[in-house]
């Protein structure tokens, strides 16, 4: 099957060193999906800038997108890329272009984000609204080897994180940890339907190493990072989309893209 019939995986790039790890990371993810990685620049410009300024700013843009392209075919020569500046709010422009996208990876930091911040208010943001799963993956850490971990409740959205998670495990040969938070009652039946939910997914991917586990936490995202600290890759669902920056995510979603020390898939 060929790249033309898949849509893209889409990376927003800039200069911060999170932006290019996270295009390697989206030039693996296009490689394993056999399709187009597309490289996308978000700008503003002032109202009315001197036009050396202009010039200056482009040049400055297209050699970072330049050095992205490289680093996207060192890492996956056989990926299709494509680059493109948008003009625009960084916020806006990934929406836009996430409709029509199979995956948006950012990095934690960047695209306009405040320095210092735990985590950019774009990768916020986007991983609240998107239509499309998002992963964010943070700048100047090495990829752990451990486990997909994924963090589940009773809602809809649990189960469209379990399918990407044992998805990305069967690509990355990975073992698979399914994690499930809970503070009131004595855990029996959260016990009994993790064990049912697990079976089922393993079930499918028969090859694959599955383990539940049941944590008394009030906190998923710390239930998380203390189950899995070697993880690989976090996937958590959310409850849908909406307009307020992270309040669509709630506490767990903040906490792991703030703080987990690998990539962090949000999946709608």
């Amino acid at each position: 099957m060929t790249a033309t019939t898949h849509r893209p995986v889409l990376a927003g790039v800039d200069a911060s060193a999170p932006s290019f790890g996270a295009v390697r990371w989206a030039a693996k993810e296009a490689r394993r999906r056999g399709t187009t990685l597309r490289l996308v620049h978000a700008c503003v410009f002032d109202d009315t800038p001197p036009r050396g300024h202009d010039e200056l700013l482009l040049e400055h843009i297209h050699r970072h997108l330049r050095r992205a392209a490289e680093i996207a075919r060192e890492e996956a020569p056989e990926v299709r890329v494509e680059t493109a500046v948008q003009l625009g709010l960084a916020v806006e422009i990934l929406l836009a272009e996430a409709a029509d996208a199979a995956l948006v990876v950012l990095g934690s930091h960047g695209l306009g984000g405040l320095r210092g911040a735990l985590i950019g208010s774009v990768a916020l943001r986007v991983a609240a609204e998107a239509p499309c799963p998002v992963v964010v993956v943070p700048g100047n850490r090495p990829v752990p080897t451990g486990p997909v971990a994924v963090g589940i409740d009773r809602t809809e959205s649990s189960e469209h994180a379990l399918r990407f998670a044992f998805e990305a495990a069967a690509a990355l040969r990975a073992p698979v940890l399914v994690v499930h938070a809970w503070h009131t009652g004595n855990g029996v039946a959260e016990q009994q339907e993790l064990e049912t939910r697990v079976a089922a997914w393993q079930g499918k991917y028969p090859d694959l190493e599955v383990t539940g586990q049941v944590v008394r936490d009030r906190a998923p995202a710390h239930a998380l990072q203390q189950v899995a600290p070697n993880a690989r890759l976090i996937v958590i669902g959310t409850r849908g989309r909406g307009p307020v920056a992270g309040g669509v995510l709630g506490s767990t979603g903040n906490t792991l893209l703030a703080h987990a020390a690998c990539p962090v898939a949000v999946v709608h």
